[in-house]
């Protein structure tokens, strides 16, 4: 995805994310267990005001969080969004910027972040009213992306790496059986091994198991915010199981 779509689709998640938080605050969020509304109102303006920093320092801000402000969680919100998107209009995406991710340490990598950050708090927000709005299928697609081989990829790989197994309970139970997972005409294959979750783009043959499904819906039930049930599995339902365990490691 462009940048541009990239800032386009944050925009909109954002302001529907405020629009459906507005006047139900107290409301319990279920895909986030022990979070209200303004909890999540509050965590993603956070999550913005510590982005922005990192792009501003070139490295992570300690100590971290900052003082209690005393703002209400919309006004915080607010606040938050609009020095991020000044802070994004300031630089190109390409400039440096201290990220979690060696691999690109650029604005960019949070620009991108940021966008997926907000469509999956908005889906949170929504689902505490009961009002789910449509995910554009190109950014489900790039969201899928960026959490298999970044977050379940990447990030079990170097959590074995810097912490041993024991940072990844569920990959005791991996047996090298590749799960393919594929939304419209993109597919992954991913490959849980003792050592970490091989994930590469494109289809392998004869894979022990499929995920298929409307790019959305493959999103959503990756990161825990939606059932199976507008999925079709095909071949054998434990290295499925087992890869939904681990995207349970992977998006925490």
């Amino acid at each position: 995805m462009e940048t541009s779509r990239y800032q386009a689709c944050l925009a909109h998640d954002a302001a529907r994310l405020r629009e459906a938080a507005g006047g139900h605050l107290d409301l319990p969020v279920p895909s986030c267990p022990g979070w209200t509304v303004a909890d999540l109102v509050v965590h993603t303006a956070m999550v913005y005001q510590h982005k922005t920093e990192c792009i501003r320092r070139h490295e992570f801000p300690r100590p971290w969080p900052p003082p209690a402000t005393g703002e209400e969680p919309i006004e915080m919100f607010d606040r938050s969004l609009a020095e991020l998107l000044a802070e994004f209009e300031k630089h190109e995406p390409t400039d440096s910027a201290a990220t979690w991710y060696p691999p690109d340490q650029s604005v960019g990598f949070w620009i991108r972040r940021m966008a997926q950050e907000t469509v999956i708090h908005r889906v949170d927000a929504e689902l505490a009213i009961g009002e789910v709005t449509a995910i554009p299928s190109d950014l489900a697609v790039d969201g899928i992306d960026e959490v298999l081989g970044i977050f379940l990829g990447w990030g079990s790989i170097e959590a074995i790496r810097r912490e041993g197994p024991d940072s990844w309970p569920a990959l005791a139970r991996a047996d090298e059986r590749v799960v393919v997972v594929r939304g419209d005409d993109f597919g992954w294959s991913v490959l849980p091994t003792p050592t970490g979750v091989q994930v590469s783009p494109g289809v392998t043959p004869d894979p022990a198991a499929t995920v298929s499904g409307d790019p959305v819906d493959i999103l959503l039930w990756l990161w825990r915010r939606a059932g199976d049930d507008n999925l079709t599995v095909w071949g054998d339902v434990g290295p499925v199981s087992l890869l939904h365990d681990l995207m349970n490691t992977a998006t925490q």
